[in-house]
């Protein structure tokens, strides 16, 4: 509980002792990963930086500075402490520090002081030593927050002091190295000039002007290599600056590429080792813009031809330059030719470059002269071991023969070693931030030591190689690149196999949820016959026996959706229809009557003629009137029936639709046909679908045969290969046995003649006739020698 309390002294309403704590947790939480994980877990983070804004931020005193020197202790080489502080959002509370205002505010020295720190701060959360996960996840938090955007306004700003500018160039290049996103803002940014210059240009300005301060030009560099690191795109832009297509011909803007040659050719040494490394970190693992750089043409005076840019830099080598100048040079070579066989081949094209290297290496030079030595043989054991044998002058077995003869093998190899030895390597090996004490000290840079590692051991193997090993070696490479041929060959059958199996996965799976939803339908189908039954029972149960014909008639047109409002509408219809035909029967009823007593009364006879005439004339009248009404009537009598005949045919035409919907509703023998006939057809679809999945199965299990078959061929290749190499093996074991079986029997044969000399001039000595035997010898090898001849002059004649 003791960090706790010392804690609750940061919120004491006493200043004297809240600032006596800062103090007393400076001093425990400096170099103690234990209690600066305590102390940040207890709300550190929080009570800090509400502190610093209470004191005004960078325009506070000392207390300010306390506080950040506090934070720097809890964050400095401690992950988890950095990732909480990124976790709880308080990268966001650091923008405000940088707000400086106009330049008319005035920059008092604690000020300087408490903005160094702050960015010091900056730097701790994004340092190329930390973790490469918690550097990109700070990056883009500052990015986001807008403390990148706030730090580029301080770098293009007028009136900043020299410190406070050069450290904010060294934050900027942290917080941009190896993020893509940022790295593209930084390029996107202007300085505030007439017209607007990019800050990269304005930067570069900066670095190959001698007048500079060097702390500053050393950041400048940084930033450049910052900006370009892992930044193919970076890359390709500045190199681009340089092609003859993109080269401003009115010469209104310079370009950064233009102010590296600028600064690789002048007469400030310093700037030229500057402009080298720069443009060796726009080629750093990017073989494309090694390639364009060849392309480059320089005009180095009126009259004479352009050079391209790898000549010009061979050429002041030769010149015999300041040995910074030449370092960087070569610095600038090696990287340019390493990966990169078409460089290689422009290099060894001009005739003069191995000629000097073998003479600068050869050369007993001082100490001073040993870095250079080293280098160039470095650039030569470059030039051997990414050549491509396309000259024939400069194969690498007459580059290694060349240096067996002019150097010696061992000679080469110490020189070399020269660079690794040096005091000033391992300096620049540990960080990549070019931090040096003076001009003197700036010699190696940080990404060009990693270079030397990977090569040293490379090219001492490539030179002590005979031609023999370089001849089996590159039948190795083609035997393993024939064998990776083969193995990708059936690694990619296997990926499309194994593409047609997902495929075909994909197509069961849908198979399966169709044959679900087709078996879902079913049961419903199912269901539904199942309640049509259950309705027609219903239905049956409530017409009864005894009024069948009109219980099922209404119940079919209550069914069929026919509202009983109607059917009593169209019944009143009817009746009153009844009633006129009634009405209408009556009237004519009654003027058939009138007619037929007119006709009995015409046939009665009269009393005189003229009464007669008189009353026949009316008569007469009257019957015609009747007649017409008669008419009258049957065209309305047939009107109506007409419409009775139509009432009477919708009336059928509803029986009728009550009738079919009566047979929709299946009796028990006919619901069971059809439920039949539908099961059939959902068992012949589910048969079918069944018949599918089966194929697709035995497809499957063909492709996973072939497969496991190519398996099989592919694992017996390779135990073939095996046993045809074990087999070698034996045989040239037996070969040397052989060999020592050989030698052993000509020792002995060696042995047995020495003895019988000894014996033959012992004989001699004793007085015993040698000299017959060795006449009979003689005799017999003369012998042996005709007969030779003989049979060699019969095969002639054969």
């Amino acid at each position: 509980m003791g960090v706790s309390r010392l804690m609750d002294l940061l919120a004491d309403s006493r200043e004297v002792i809240r600032n006596d704590g800062v103090l007393l947790l400076q001093a425990l939480t400096r170099s103690n990963g234990a209690i600066q994980k305590i102390v940040a877990f207890e709300n550190a983070f929080e009570r800090l930086l509400d502190i610093i804004t209470e004191e005004g931020n960078s325009d506070g005193g000392i207390v300010v500075e306390d506080c950040l020197i506090l934070l720097q202790n809890l964050l400095k080489n401690n992950n988890s402490n950095q990732n909480f502080f990124k976790e709880g959002s308080y990268i966001q509370r650091m923008k405000p520090w940088f707000d400086v205002g106009d330049e008319n505010s005035g920059w008092s020295a604690q000020k300087v002081t408490n903005l160094h720190v702050m960015l010091q701060l900056v730097r701790v959360l994004v340092s190329p030593t930390n973790p490469p996960g918690a550097t990109s996840s700070c990056q883009k938090a500052m990015f986001q927050c807008g403390l990148l955007q706030q730090l580029c306004t301080i770098l293009m700003a007028t009136g900043v002091p020299a410190d406070i500018l050069t450290e904010t160039i060294n934050t900027v290049s942290e917080v941009i190295r190896g993020y893509q996103v940022n790295q593209d803002y930084f390029a996107s940014v202007n300085a505030p000039s007439n017209p607007p210059r990019p800050a990269i240009v304005v930067l570069l300005m900066s670095m190959v002007n001698e007048r500079q301060p060097f702390v500053l030009r050393c950041a400048v560099l940084y930033c450049f290599q910052c900006f370009l690191y892992k930044n193919q795109k970076g890359q390709g832009e500045i190199v681009s600056t340089l092609l003859p297509s993109t080269i401003d011909a009115t010469g209104n803007s310079v370009s950064a590429g233009q102010l590296l040659c600028g600064g690789l050719f002048s007469t400030d040494s310093l700037s030229n080792w500057c402009a080298a490394v720069a443009l060796a970190h726009a080629l750093q693992e990017n073989a494309t813009q090694k390639e364009q750089l060849l392309r480059v043409q320089l005009a180095t005076s009126i009259g004479n031809p352009p050079v391209s840019l790898l000549q010009q830099c061979t050429n002041i080598l030769s010149q015999g330059s300041k040995i910074q100048t030449r370092v960087g040079l070569l610095m600038l070579l090696c990287t340019w030719l390493s990966n990169c066989p078409i460089a290689v081949t422009h290099f060894l094209h001009n005739s003069a470059n191995v000629p000097f290297l073998t003479g600068q290496i050869a050369e007993n030079l001082g100490e001073e002269e040993q870095l250079v030595q080293g280098l160039c043989a470095l650039l030569l054991g470059i030039s051997i071991y990414f050549n491509d044998n396309s000259l024939e002058s400069y194969m690498k077995e007459k580059l290694k023969q060349l240096i067996e003869k002019r150097i010696g093998k061992e000679n080469f190899i110490e020189k070399l070693g020269f660079i690794s030895k040096h005091e000033l390597y391992s300096r620049a090996s540990q960080k990549p931030q070019p931090n040096f004490p003076s001009p003197e000290y700036m010699i190696f840079d940080h990404e060009f030591t990693k270079l030397v590692k990977e090569l040293e051991g490379v090219i001492t193997k490539a030179i002590y190689k005979s031609s023999e090993e370089d001849k089996k070696e590159e039948e190795v490479k083609k035997t393993l690149e024939q064998h990776d041929s083969i193995v990708t060959h059936y690694k990619n059958m296997i990926r499309e196999q194994d593409l047609q199996l997902e495929e075909l996965k994909q197509q069961i799976s849908t198979l399966k949820c169709q044959n679900e939803q087709l078996q879902t339908a079913v049961t419903q189908q199912v269901s539904q016959i199942q309640q049509h039954k259950d309705q027609y029972n219903l239905l049956k149960v409530q017409l009864g026996k005894d009024n069948q014909h009109q219980g099922s008639y209404s119940d079919k047109t209550q069914v069929n959706g026919i509202q009983s409002e109607e059917v009593g509408r169209l019944r009143e219809e009817l009746e009153e229809l009844k009633s006129n035909q009634e009405l209408l029967q009556s009237q004519l009823a009654e003027k058939n009557s009138l007619i037929e007593n007119l006709k009995s009364s015409q046939t009665s006879p009269g009393t005189n003629e003229q009464s007669s005439a008189t009353a026949s004339a009316r008569d007469s009248e009257q019957i015609a009137e009747l007649k017409q009404e008669l008419a009258t009537l049957k065209s309305q009598l047939n009107s109506q029936s007409m419409e009775i005949t139509k009432l009477q045919t919708e009336k059928q035409e509803l029986l009728q639709k009550t009738e079919t919907f009566a047979k929709s509703v299946p009796v028990p023998g006919e619901s069971e046909a059809g439920m039949a006939t539908k099961t059939t057809d959902v068992e012949g679809r589910l048969s079918a679908l069944l018949q599918e999945t089966k194929e697709l199965k035995n497809e499957i299990k063909a492709l996973s045969e072939e497969r496991t078959a190519i398996k099989e061929q592919l694992d017996a290749s390779n135990s073939t290969i095996a046993i045809l190499q074990n087999e070698k093996n034996k045989l040239e074991m037996d070969v040397t046995d052989s060999k020592k079986e050989q030698d052993d029997l000509l020792v002995l044969l060696a042995d047995q003649d020495q003895k019988i000399f000894s014996l033959k001039n012992k004989l001699k000595e004793l007085g015993h006739p040698v000299e017959e035997e060795d006449e009979l010898e003689s005799g017999d090898q003369d012998d042996e020698e005709d007969e030779d001849e003989d049979d060699g002059k019969d095969q002639g004649h054969i």
